[in-house]
């Protein structure tokens, strides 16, 4: 029921972008105002609907990519039938491939990273972690700064959703008798995985936006770093006088990492290093540098296989794997590992990013841009960006500030890096983290647990913001 009045909220505030009575665009260039006419208003009502039912996920067990995908068609057939009866057949054609090649670039950078992930998992180098942290008889206390502080630190590299889970699964196995620890515990991990992803151009997808974009330099994320500590010490400072000091029985669990896990670890070290150098000093597209690493990756995999290196029973477990297979087929293949990327998740990026480019060329998003940039201000609106995310997702919000495309300065672009970042922490269905986690210890962690920290998380929220714009103005 709490998703009904976030979707009528989303609804009323598109629709009232859609009637701001603002001039046409076309003195800035080939661009028709098309925000007024038929087409732009039934694009916008496609999108609206498609994302009705991205938010309804969790009832209507829809994948999210499904729907954004078909708005993203039905939007650019109304903006190519548009141009065309204005005798302009080149301006929509010329903006879906722009889009196209802006997805292309982020879609593979990411089936790089989640490959590299995906294979650390296989070689159960993050079983081993978790398997060592719970066999070491901590405290309730200290596995709750623990895994909060290694998913401040991991989330950076790996993707927030992996993280959390992984994290999770830590919480879960240590404090199973202790309900009240593992809810605490689950939102803690899911504040400190956000935050560790947002002074990272590889912690999440918003911030890899911003990075391969250009507008944010490499080693300028750092200076977020310091805003995304408080923004989860803050909330955790809170939350951890409610957790127990109990000390449970350690568990008898003894993971090693298969042969090769370090090496691969190594190996996306130096793809990331890679990547980070040709487009520092050669101004080269960071995904040269994670596609020439996966490539090695896969070569790596070559001598693996042919060591008779087999896949971990984890694997053979998979959903409609055969556990039958015989000895050649469960030999090292990296393209299974490929095959195991979040799928959905890249499909539901490009809907997103060809749906929201969409509108742009429509003129919603220079309207957008208008009433928040330039009537309530870049620091109000970066703000603003930041507690939409913890309704809507961050990706489409993001990609939606990219193509406004606003004149802010440094600061304010990692300002609303930070907040988009952060934001989805208010909400448990704000990020995949949150999401993901939900469904990890169903029953447990909800919704309604983790709006009761809300006002902690908000506190740290905004002594986050403040931070920034006072160290870094």
């Amino acid at each position: 029921m709490h998703t009904l009045p976030l979707i009528l909220s989303r609804i009323a505030g598109l629709i009232t972008l859609a009637m701001l009575p603002l001039p046409a665009l076309a003195s800035e260039g080939p661009t028709l105002d098309l925000t007024g006419s038929p087409y732009g208003l039934i694009a916008l009502v496609v999108f609206v609907l498609a994302y009705i039912l991205v938010i309804s996920e969790e009832f209507l067990h829809l994948r999210k990519s499904k729907p954004v995908i078909i708005a993203a068609g039905i939007i650019w057939i109304l903006v190519g039938v548009a141009y065309a009866l204005h005798g302009d057949t080149e301006t929509a054609e010329k903006a879906v491939r722009y889009n196209l090649m802006e997805y292309a670039e982020l879609m593979l950078f990411l089936l790089a990273a989640m490959t590299y992930i995906n294979t650390m998992d296989e070689r159960q180098v993050f079983d081993a972690l978790r398997g060592w942290l719970v066999s070491r008889g901590f405290s309730l206390r200290t596995i709750f700064w623990i895994t909060g502080l290694l998913a401040f630190f991991i989330s950076p590299l790996a993707d927030n959703m992996t993280t959390a889970l992984l994290m999770g699964a830590v919480a879960l196995a240590v404090g199973r008798d202790n309900t009240k620890f593992v809810v605490v515990a689950c939102i803690n991990i899911v504040i400190a995985a956000n935050a560790g992803g947002a002074f990272s151009p590889f912690g999440d997808i918003t911030t890899l936006m911003v990075w391969q974009k250009g507008i944010v330099h490499f080693n300028d994320f750092f200076e977020l770093f310091l805003p995304s500590v408080v923004s989860w010490l803050v909330p955790a400072f809170f939350m951890s006088f409610t957790v127990p000091k109990d000390r449970p029985q350690p568990l008898a669990v003894s993971i090693q990492v298969l042969p090769g896990g370090f090496m691969i670890i190594a190996l996306f070290m130096f793809t990331i290093a890679m990547a980070v150098t040709l487009h520092n000093y050669l101004n080269l597209p960071p995904v040269l540098g994670m596609m020439t690493g996966l490539g090695v990756l896969k070569v790596y995999g070559y001598f693996l296989k042919r060591r008779g290196i087999q896949f971990s029973r984890s694997d053979l477990t998979q959903p409609g794997s055969d556990e039958t297979l015989n000895d050649n087929t469960n030999a090292f293949d990296i393209y299974r590992l490929l095959a195991r990327s979040e799928w959905d998740t890249l499909m539901f990026f490009y809907g997103v990013v060809l749906a929201v480019g969409g509108l742009g060329t429509i003129g919603y998003l220079a309207h957008a841009s208008v009433l928040m940039y330039t009537n309530l201000g870049p620091t109000t609106a970066n703000i603003l960006v930041g507690i939409l995310s913890a309704v809507v997702d961050n990706i489409p919000v993001m990609f939606a500030v990219l193509t406004m495309n606003p004149d802010m300065s440094l600061t304010q672009w990692l300002l609303v890096t930070l907040t988009a970042g952060i934001g989805g922490s208010l909400l448990s269905i704000g990020s995949a983290a949150g999401v993901a986690l939900m469904g990890q210890a169903r029953g447990i962690y909800t919704f309604f647990g983790h709006l009761r920290w809300s006002w902690a998380i908000g506190l740290g929220y905004a002594a986050s913001v403040w931070l920034h714009l006072y160290l870094n103005s």
